[in-house]
């Protein structure tokens, strides 16, 4: 009987390790791996920037279905009033995006309320009002309510715009800011259902002192009218995908402005204009605009290129007004007084950045940025928001990514480099900061086997 037993104990062995093995296949019982195996890490969180939280990113993940799904990240955005909405798409149906079309506008608008301030359209003169519109006794958010105040002696317009909502600081940009959460879908398309709203700044920031107001003159043949305005735009590069929504903008604060009277008693002129998403390319076009007449360039699109262009731009006369150019440190540039923007700077960003990642738990964090004033900037904002917060400096790490020579492409060989290091520190989320260039980052940090929260 005990013999017995033992026999049936090792037959019933035997078929555990035979069923075992068939259930396994090529695991356990195998040396060839499973192909369905997860051989990365686990599914951590992937966050972007402005300059990549946007639905024209896709177009750089067509052979990649899904897999920007459960990406998301910041970029400013007020809350646009459906009015708006409704009189830019009747400029442009086709528009996938509002990015930066408020900024846009918004930077048009305030120039002419200037320029009818000054009396005259010499930038330097433009330039001393373009603070003062926007701290004003006299409240107003129509383009043609606003340029009433500024042609009536005694009245004081304070523009309250489309993405503007509290005065400018003395470094000529926004005391207070909105940012958009965007999340990205299964279809690499941005779900509009998702997107919520994070406030920042501070009103207090915002300047007090106006400067004197010129006579109202009688007639304006001495004004220098027309005022002349020209893009600095992302016509073409690795912004591009940006563009239909800038333009749209600027095109919208036209119309608006010259069906309200004009400035200066003629109506504004617009060149087009484009910034190649290069600093260098960018600088031919200035060239164009100061041959031209131009007195106000609204852009550009990129912080990288402001920095390049401003010097000459100042060289010109001119003023550089950008909607979109976000780096901290063109807050404290040497600008003569002639450089504004209606993008927030990078530092209010990166609260909402940090933010963001925090409400999700996270707590060992990559940090990818393309290496330029943009990337430096953001990335050394976000790490500082995020040890400030609490996060320990040794669960943080940063990698920067260089693009080749005149043109907007990752290299190759960094971005290998930087996807294995990351996915050996096991982070449960990484932030990738960059424009178009930034799809390959993504692509390799997938080659290298992390898989994305969805």
């Amino acid at each position: 009987m005990t013999i017995g037993m033992e026999a049936f104990k090792m037959r019933i062995s035997r078929l555990l390790a035979i069923v075992t093995c068939v259930v396994v296949a090529l695991g356990a019982c195998s040396n060839q791996p499973d192909p369905l195996a997860d051989t990365g890490n686990e599914s951590l969180f992937l966050y972007g920037s402005d300059g990549n939280i946007q639905n024209g990113f896709a177009a750089f993940f067509k052979d990649q279905p899904g897999m920007l799904s459960g990406m998301k990240g910041t970029a400013p955005l007020a809350d646009l009033a459906q009015d708006f909405r409704n009189r830019i798409s009747a400029t442009d149906p086709n528009l996938q995006d509002l990015i930066f079309a408020g900024e846009t506008y918004d930077a048009v608008v305030i120039s002419a309320i200037a320029a009818q301030l000054a009396g005259t359209t010499n930038p330097a003169a433009i330039a001393k009002h373009i603070n003062g519109v926007t701290i004003g006794a006299d409240s107003c958010s129509s383009v043609a309510a606003c340029l009433t105040l500024a042609r009536t002696p005694g009245r004081d317009p304070a523009y309250r715009g489309v993405t503007l909502r509290h005065g400018f600081t003395s470094a000529g940009e926004p005391s207070t800011a909105s940012y958009g959460v965007f999340h990205f879908g299964p279809n690499n398309l941005i779900d509009d259902g998702k997107t919520e709203l994070l406030n920042t700044g501070n009103d207090r920031n915002a300047i007090t002192e106006q400067p004197a107001r010129p006579a109202i003159p009688g007639n304006y043949k001495n004004s220098g009218a027309p005022l002349v305005l020209g893009g600095l735009l992302p016509i073409d590069g690795a912004l591009a995908f940006a563009y239909p929504p800038m333009i749209a903008g600027a095109r919208l604060a036209l119309k608006e402005i010259n069906e309200a009277g004009g400035v200066l008693g003629q109506p504004v002129v617009w060149h087009d204009g484009n910034d190649f998403t290069d600093p260098t390319k960018a600088l031919t076009t200035v060239a164009k605009h100061k041959a031209d007449g131009v007195h106000v360039i609204i852009g550009p699109s990129g912080s990288a290129i402001s920095m390049k262009v401003l010097p000459e731009v100042i060289k010109g006369g001119m003023i550089l007004f950008s909607p979109s150019a976000t780096a901290a440190a063109l807050s404290n540039v040497e600008d003569s007084g002639m450089y504004f923007r209606t993008a927030p700077s990078d530092i209010l960003q990166a609260r909402a950045l940090a933010d963001v990642m925090l409400r999700d738990g996270v707590k060992k964090i990559c940090l990818i940025a393309i290496d330029d004033a943009y990337g430096d900037g953001l990335l050394a904002d976000v790490q500082r928001e995020l040890t400030a917060a609490g996060v320990a400096a040794g669960q943080i790490k940063v990698f920067q990514y260089e693009v080749g020579e005149n043109s907007m492409i990752a290299k190759p060989d960094q971005v290998t480099e930087i996807a294995q290091q990351v996915n050996a520190f096991h982070p449960e989320g990484v932030l990738v900061i960059g424009f178009e260039e930034s799809a390959e980052v993504i692509k390799g940090l997938a080659k290298a086997g992390m898989r994305f929260r969805q």
